[in-house]
């Protein structure tokens, strides 16, 4: 341990002699490769500040400016009209040094100009999203001239953050446009009376109010980077004064059928080492910037920023994300004890087999919990002003701070659990939904949810992540998980007894443990009581859909994600008699430091779907399917319609005045709420060889007491996996009864579908996009 040795690195004796001083040469030389290590990132990041701050061009390409520049005066002709000569007459030189260094000047001038054209015309092309509407095989001679300039332009091999500064700005929508849609999507879910005031509400407020709001949110856009994520963040994520876990924080799972080793200390070892290499590639900036799948548009990696070291920090009013630059050590919950476990040791990162060492250390200790350790953090899965008052009294000096700070600066949190979880045993079902509910939860104490991501190990050798929700949307973690148990089960490996691969140096100082000094009565804290009233409400529901999945979907030309959202809708018809607003998340990546938007999936057009295939009517006039990929492509484009209303309304607030169109159209309640969980990295996993090897995705809570949360992965071309979530506390939902409307109505549709009699196939097969390898 670092501080151990610092401790021991300078020690002295006073004699009479005078002062004898020892060094230990061991301890010094460990603090100085420390020091390299830091300085070599340093200097990676300066590097990669010039690579990124020229692309399109590279630093070389100066060079070839410059010499350029002189072959050209070498010729007796000046390219400059006579710059150069203006730049001489500035400079306290021979002639020939004038002459030399004004080239120069004039060079890094024209070098830097052409930059900033070549990243102009970067964003110009970034801006172009005509491409995403264009019907299958119909690419305008627009959008092909726009794909060779674009791929032009991003030849050179670009960084993770070489992309940023050249995407586009998320566009305000005007106003008039953002209503209508509105009234468009709230149509199938109102009455004729409720329908006629709420137009008469949206006439009202987009006459009147809505302009002037709207002038303070098209200033906000000039002059911020997105005028959407910094208020999404503070006040849908930070200022929220419930619980983070089950409300905000959403878990990930480990595969399906397989377990890579059932040694629990040996599945940690190559975890937390996948984890810490893939931080180093995004500290490096190594890892390939991610793009619309099949294409080469890219997408915003600004949440890759604050993926490490990051911890949610309670407040009264809001809570603070806090980031450190770097962190050599993770935090280790085992048995109600924390322990912070250094993962490098003089300046190089451990080896798999030296965590696993390290770890079964911490399984082996018998120390037992100190008083209040056990249970500490429930602290982080209940209200967050009672956590902030805790942390103010009793956690913000001394020996409780210090333990505490090395929670929070730590890497990741790490959970070895004493249960076995997975699909096993002669309840396989059952098991998926109880190893869904410890991931979302676990003993409400045995997490750290205020970590911007915790991994779980079981004693059965099988993993889960839980993460917390304001730093990142789930597309960022799930990247992140596909790389961690790809290089886990594919690169790193095992060995045949189960092991880590790899030597282990014994002379490794053992984890430290951390020290606590918890009065009684932070000790009976509130926290933990709300915390397991709120996890012992929720109802999950994981099940595996294995009847057919994309492949089948793909040859009637329909896409994927539309059929799914569609089934959604005809299982919640099913289930409940009724439609009601539903919530599909979608990505705003496109533009610099987008989010997420809203797709409002329950439409006229799916409404009438299922009202027709319930009633046995004719299905040749719905156009479903149409209307929520226009939805969904409307949405990425920065045309939705919640993010705008949203960040009128908190213009409103700021004023202070109201409207009571806003306040209304706020204060609906999500009943139904869907997310897809993208496969990013297809080809980090050999499906041919290794058929098992299927992710089971991950999910989160419901956001309505009332409704259901489902999350869906669509792996390979024959299955789709579910994550259904509600709350026993509602008598009308049950999320295992839902999982089973969902299987009937993807059964039910597909039949339709693919029923050769039905004209509602070749419309569907009419609203493809232009196929993604065109561009």
């Amino acid at each position: 341990m670092a501080e151990a040795h610092q401790a021991v690195a300078f020690q002295f004796t006073i004699t009479p002699e005078g002062i004898d001083l020892q060094l230990s040469h061991q301890a010094l030389n460990q603090i100085f490769l420390s020091g390299v290590r830091s300085w070599k990132k340093r200097v990676s990041r300066m590097r990669n500040r010039v690579i990124k701050g020229v692309y399109p061009a590279s630093p070389s390409s100066w060079l070839f400016v410059v010499i350029a520049i002189l072959a050209t005066m070498y010729m007796r002709s000046d390219p400059s009209m006579g710059l150069i000569k203006m730049i001489q007459q500035h400079l306290p030189l021979s002639t020939q040094g004038q002459t030399m260094l004004s080239a120069l000047v004039f060079s890094t001038l024209l070098w830097l100009s052409l930059i900033l054209a070549l990243r102009f015309c970067l964003k110009l092309l970034l801006s172009y999203h005509q491409w995403m509407f264009e019907q299958h095989g119909r690419v305008s001679n627009t959008t092909k001239v726009w794909v060779t300039l674009l791929r032009l332009l991003s030849s050179r091999k670009p960084l993770l953050y070489s992309y940023q500064t050249s995407l586009p700005h998320l566009p305000v929508p005007p106003i008039k446009d953002t209503v209508s849609r509105y009234l468009t999507s709230a149509r199938p879910l109102l009455t004729d009376p409720e329908f006629e005031r709420m137009t008469k509400l949206a006439g009202q407020f987009e006459a009147n109010l809505g302009n002037r709001l709207q002038r303070y949110l098209r200033l906000k856009a000039l002059w911020a980077t997105n005028y959407v994520s910094d208020w999404w963040e503070e006040y849908i994520y930070l200022r929220g004064r419930g619980p983070i876990m089950v409300n905000s924080n959403y878990y990930g799972m480990d595969f399906l059928y397989v377990t890579p080793t059932p040694v629990q200390a040996a599945r940690a070892g190559n975890t937390i080492t996948a984890l810490l290499l893939y931080r180093r590639k995004v500290n490096r900036e190594e890892l390939k910037p991610v793009r619309v799948p099949g294409t080469v548009i890219p997408l915003c990696a600004a949440q890759c920023e604050r993926m490490f070291n990051t911890t949610r920090t309670p407040g009264v009013e809001t809570d603070v994300l806090q980031h450190w630059q770097d962190s050599e050590f993770v935090a280790v919950y085992h048995r109600g004890r924390f322990f912070r476990l250094w993962v490098y040791l003089a300046g190089r990162l451990l080896s798999p087999r030296e965590l696993e060492h390290q770890i079964q250390r911490i399984l082996d200790d018998p120390s037992p919990p100190q008083p209040g350790e056990e249970k500490l953090g429930a602290l982080t899965a209940g209200e967050r002003v009672p956590w902030f008052q805790m942390r103010e009294r009793h956690f913000s000096s001394g020996i409780n701070k210090r333990s505490l700070d090395c929670i929070e600066r730590a890497a990741f949190f790490v959970t070895l659990d004493d249960e076995e979880q997975g699909m096993r045993g002669e309840d396989p079902a059952g098991n998926l939904d109880r190893y869904a509910k410890s991931l979302l939860h676990g003993k409400c104490y045995d997490r750290w949810f205020d970590k911007s991501f915790s991994i779980v190990i079981y004693k059965n050798g099988k993993s889960g992540l839980n993460a917390e929700h304001s730093w990142a949307d789930a597309p960022t973690v799930a990247h992140l998980w596909e790389y961690t148990l790809a290089t886990d089960a594919f690169q790193l490996g095992y060995t045949e007894d189960g092991h880590c691969k790899g030597d282990v140096d014994r002379s490794l100082p053992p984890p430290q443990r951390l020290a606590w000094d918890i009065p009684s009565e932070a000790q009976a804290s509130s926290s933990l009581v709300v915390a397991q009233a709120l996890a012992d409400d929720v109802d999950c529901h994981v099940f595996p859909f294995r009847d057919f999945g994309k492949g089948r979907i793909k040859k009637l030309r329909v896409s994927p994600d539309a059929f799914i959202q569609i089934g959604l809708q005809l299982a919640y018809f099913r289930d409940r008699g009724g439609f009601c607003l539903t919530y599909e998340a979608s990505m705003t990546r496109l533009f610099r430091e987008g989010r997420t938007e809203t797709v409002r999936s329950c439409s006229n057009e799916s409404s009438a779907f299922v009202r027709a295939l319930e009633t046995k009517e004719k299905l040749s006039d719905s156009l479903s399917v149409i209307r929520h990929q226009n939805l969904y492509r409307m949405a990425m484009t920065g045309a939705g319609i919640d993010r705008h209303l949203f960040c009128l309304y908190v213009v409103s607030k700021y004023l202070g005045v109201d409207s009571p169109f806003l306040k209304e159209v706020l204060s609906e309640p999500w009943r139904l709420s869907t997310s897809q969980t993208p496969v990013q990295q297809m080809e980090l996993f050999d499906l041919k060889n290794h058929p098992d090897f299927i992710s089971l995705g991950g999910g989160f809570g419901p956001v309505a007491d009332d409704g259901y949360g489902v999350s869906y992965i669509i792996v390979g071309e024959d299955m789709i996996n579910f994550h259904v979530s509600s709350k026993h506390s509602c008598s009308e939902t049950d999320s295992h009864r839902f999982g089973v409307q969902i299987s009937k109505a993807l059964q039910d549709i597909m039949n339709l579908l693919a029923d050769p009699k039905s004209q509602t196939t070749s419309k569907c097969q009419q609203a493809q996009p232009q196929s993604k390898k065109q561009l």
